[in-house]
């Protein structure tokens, strides 16, 4: 019987980290390569390079999300915090850092359309920088002679605007721009065809529309290139966008909005024969002006006489006032002068007042006898300290000198009885009274015997 080895160990697999996380990432990629996700959007940074960074998240959950610049300029419509949003993507790993990511591929609000969205935010966005305010917008010239229009020559638009313009105004001078107005490519064709008419000095004001459509068809209207290639135009442009009810971009950013591209037509000149209707009352009101004017000048060179002499006197009374104005302000000055003068003298007498105030001289001379009997007490101090310094140093000295200190030593000093102190044996004799003085209390004693030295 074959006998079955019991530290038998399965072959192990070592993988590095690396080898581990592009394994995973290879497993999410075929996974989870095309997904919709909805949440909500937090957390939003764009980076410098342009690429976008957020999480989408709901009540438990939360993933992090990359959106690359390349694919965010595709979306019409900004994405903000706290906006519901459906994204479709697939899943990524990040290798350096282990962490996996959504990658988006597309993006569109949840609960409102994306083309709304996008145009509600274009509008904030160029009502702020003040492309809508009323103070830029230009006044259409009166009479224009050259007209240019922005927009496609095959449409219907061009034909009406074309014909509604020769009925009111036959011999105006058009040029027509041909731009697509829809699809790919038009948004660059309508701002070529603005900068066109902008660069050139050939029309006096320039029409930009076309004719009714979906928000689709109409959205070339809505893009930020087309409205601040109007905002910029040098010459004053109408927008005729779609029917009365469509609104568009180019409509708030235009210096006049016309419901549709006849309305356009109608409103850029008055018709030719209405002009010449007001030039002819302008030429009857001239005329009533004219003959009025020398009905007047009749009337004045009658009262001529008397109005002459109230000029003179008017003009006399006018020179009579203009000195008598002369004479009251060079009056004024010199008593504004005077009272400078006076003023400052005054002041300077008050000043010198001041300094002469008994008070101020008592004040500094109490300041002065204070400070000198400081400083007296401070010398007599120092001097009485001084002198007891030499006091105690001279009555240590005679301490040391007295002789009392010696009596201390076991030393008496005697005396012949009637205080005459006794220095040697030959001044006393036998039986005479002596007094000994000890280093405390005195002695009375008798001479017994005399000896020598």
């Amino acid at each position: 019987m074959e006998q079955i080895s019991l530290d038998w160990q399965p072959r192990r697999r070592i993988l590095s980290v690396t080898e581990l996380n592009f394994e995973i990432r290879s497993t999410l990629a075929k996974s989870f390569a095309d997904l919709w996700v909805s949440g909500e959007v937090s957390g939003l940074k764009i980076a410098p390079s342009g690429h976008a960074y957020f999480t989408l998240k709901d009540a438990r959950s939360q993933i992090r999300c990359v959106c690359f610049k390349s694919t965010l300029r595709l979306i019409k419509f900004r994405p903000r915090d706290g906006m519901a949003a459906l994204a479709r993507g697939r899943i990524e790993v990040y290798e350096a850092r282990g962490d996996y990511q959504f990658l988006i591929d597309w993006l569109e609000p949840q609960g409102a359309g994306a083309l709304q969205l996008a145009f509600e935010q274009l509008k904030q966005k160029l009502e702020a920088e003040g492309l809508f305010a009323s103070d830029r917008k230009r006044p259409l010239p009166r009479f224009p002679r050259r007209i240019g229009i922005v927009t496609s020559p095959s449409g219907a638009a061009i034909r009406d605007m074309l014909n509604i313009l020769d009925r009111r105004h036959p011999g105006l001078h058009i040029r027509v721009y041909p731009a697509l107005v829809q699809g790919d490519g038009s948004v660059q064709a309508v701002t070529a065809g603005i900068e066109y008419f902008s660069r050139t000095p050939w029309a006096d004001v320039v029409i930009v529309g076309r004719g009714g459509g979906s928000l689709e068809d109409l959205w070339t209207f809505n893009e930020e290139s087309v409205a601040r290639a109007i905002a910029r135009c040098a010459v004053p442009v109408i927008s005729a966008v779609g029917h009365e009810t469509d609104v568009t971009i180019a409509d708030f950013t235009a210096d006049l909005r016309a419901a549709t591209p006849s309305a356009a037509a109608e409103l850029v000149i008055a018709p030719k024969l209405s002009l010449c209707e007001q030039v002819d009352a302008l030429r009857r009101r001239a005329e009533r002006c004219a003959i009025l004017r020398l009905a007047q000048a009749s009337s004045r060179v009658h009262q001529q006489g008397i109005h002459r002499a109230n000029v003179v006197l008017h003009r006399r009374i006018a020179r009579i006032s203009l000195r008598v104005d002369d004479l009251e302000n060079r009056t004024r000055e010199i008593i504004r002068r005077q009272v400078a003068a006076r003023k400052r003298k005054l002041d300077a007498l008050d000043a010198r007042l001041r300094r002469q105030d008994a008070r101020v001289k008592l004040a500094e001379a109490r300041r002065r006898l204070t400070a000198t009997v400081a400083a007296s007490e401070r010398a007599i101090e120092q001097s009485i300290v001084a002198a007891r310094r030499r006091w105690e140093a001279l009555a240590a000295g005679l301490a040391q000198l007295s002789p009392v200190r010696i009596l201390e030593r076991g030393y008496a000093i005697v005396d012949d009885g009637s205080g005459s102190i006794l220095r040697q044996s030959s001044q006393v004799h036998v039986g005479q009274d002596i007094g000994v003085r000890l280093w405390r209390g005195r002695l009375r004693g008798k001479v017994i015997e005399v000896q020598g030295e």
